[in-house]
């Protein structure tokens, strides 16, 4: 460990640091329309007195120490600190983790390799002959991070991540309607980035295939299928976001209703979050010094478990799970998921649509909101007819209470798959997040 801090007496304090570097470049309809890299380097230096904690943020590292000092100034002095409930809870722990090292590490890629995979992408997958398109789009970045983490109680900790992505971004006008469409992939090696032009092409198709002959839905309740994204974005927003238990703190009603061991969806409903899988939502270790663990939200359609800080493990009186994070050094850490899933089942796909004469297939969506009630934006959603995908339909948003809609999954697909190309806002705060599932069939969901 590099950083020698003394901690001041009587006081828990810990120290935060990040180093980061970001890369981007973005060609829309053949200009480029950003194009930057930036590096930063800073801290979060944190003191608590057992009643309040003060808090800094610099981009000197060389005043930590003086930063430290200034906080504990202001802190009422507690020799009991350490047996807070909050902070008795921290754990001590020493280690060090770098997986993007040498060849792997994303800030040895030249930009002049970047705009190659760019061009690419534009080269291959962008057809300006098509009548209906108004809009493109290519784009690609990565972010490199190298965190370091120290406590008064004796952490130290060092670990690295990084991600890259490369997409493509469309709209197609039929009958002035547009609608977007967008390919990514998000990866963790540059290498892993190339070579997916045919995915983007077939995705392209199927959009402009919609566009041409998609339909407005008619109104109302519908069995519906859910692909595996949708499933995905369900879990994250309408079911993730009820397990950061932060929301449950002032909440007694919440807390009642919300008990360990209660049965809160169908039996072939089992979810998860893990942050030590080695995707998008990656952290070995929260901003607090908390080991990541797999922590199993629900089993069997049975609540058992939910997502904590050091406060809400406290308070609810359970155990921590490594699930605070920060957006960055400027912030200070809150309950957010990490990699959060719908484990699959072992029903093929298809015959998940067996025995519907009339229902909706969601293939995909833009975006998700949910507590008690959640709310969808597909973007393709298809007629299921005699259990047979149909005509391509309008959609405008699917609405459900997502405990009803947890009972109503009737069928759970084979084809789970984990997406890494989420970014997750809470409380003003962005966070690197995956989310996954496989198809399910739920029994009815509001269609508008």
């Amino acid at each position: 460990m590099k950083q020698e801090i003394v901690f001041p007496k009587n006081l828990y304090s810990d120290v935060r640091i990040e180093e980061s570097y970001s890369i981007w470049l973005n060609i829309q309809n053949g200009d480029i329309d950003g194009d930057g890299e930036i590096s930063e380097k800073g801290a979060m230096i944190r003191v608590y007195d057992g009643t309040m904690w003060y808090t800094s943020s610099t981009n000197d590292l060389d005043s930590i120490q003086k930063e430290l000092d200034s906080l504990a100034e202001l802190a009422n002095p507690n020799p009991d600190i350490y047996e807070d409930p909050a902070i008795s809870l921290l754990e001590v722990n020493h280690d060090r983790i770098f997986r993007y090292e040498g060849e792997n590490d994303i800030r040895k890629i030249t930009r002049a390799e970047w705009k190659e995979l760019a061009d690419d992408y534009v080269e291959k997958c962008i057809d300006d002959s098509i009548p209906e398109m108004n809009f493109w789009c290519a784009y690609a970045n990565a972010n490199h991070h190298v965190y370091s983490f120290y406590s008064s109680k004796g952490a130290k900790l060092e670990h690295d991540n990084q991600e890259c992505s490369i997409g493509v971004a469309y709209g197609f006008t039929v009958d002035g309607v547009t609608t977007y469409g967008n390919k990514q992939y998000t990866r963790f090696r540059f290498e892993d980035l190339k070579h997916h032009e045919d995915e983007v092409l077939a995705q392209r198709d199927k959009v402009i295939d919609y566009a041409r002959n998609a339909v407005d839905v008619e109104p109302g309740d519908y069995c519906c299928v859910l692909a595996p994204i949708v499933t995905a974005m369900f879990t994250h927003e309408s079911f993730g976001h009820k397990s950061e238990s932060d929301f449950m703190l002032n909440d007694k009603t919440l807390q009642e209703e919300w008990i360990i061991g209660k049965k809160v969806g169908s039996e072939l409903v089992s979810i998860c979050d893990d942050g030590e899988m080695p995707n998008h939502g990656y952290k070995p270790y929260d901003d607090e010094g908390t080991k990541a663990k797999e922590t199993w939200l629900i089993q069997g359609g049975i609540l058992t478990g939910r997502l904590h800080d050091a406060n809400s493990a406290s308070v609810l009186k359970e155990t921590l799970t490594g699930n605070c994070r920060a957006q960055s050094y400027l912030h200070m850490p809150i309950v957010r998921m990490t990699n959060t899933y719908m484990k699959g089942g072992d029903t093929d796909p298809e015959k998940l649509l067996e025995g519907i004469e009339d229902g909706i297939y969601i293939d995909n969506v833009s975006s998700g909101t949910g507590q008690s009630m959640f709310t969808m934006r597909p973007t393709l959603c298809y007629r299921i007819r005699n259990g047979k995908k149909c005509e391509p339909l309008r959609v405008n948003v699917v609405n459900g209470n997502v405990f009803k809609t947890l009972f109503d999954i009737e069928a759970v697909g084979n084809d789970f798959e984990l997406f890494d190309e989420y970014s997750c806002g809470k409380n003003g705060q962005g966070a690197a997040v995956s989310a996954g599932g496989p198809s399910i069939r739920v029994k009815s969901l509001t269609i508008n």
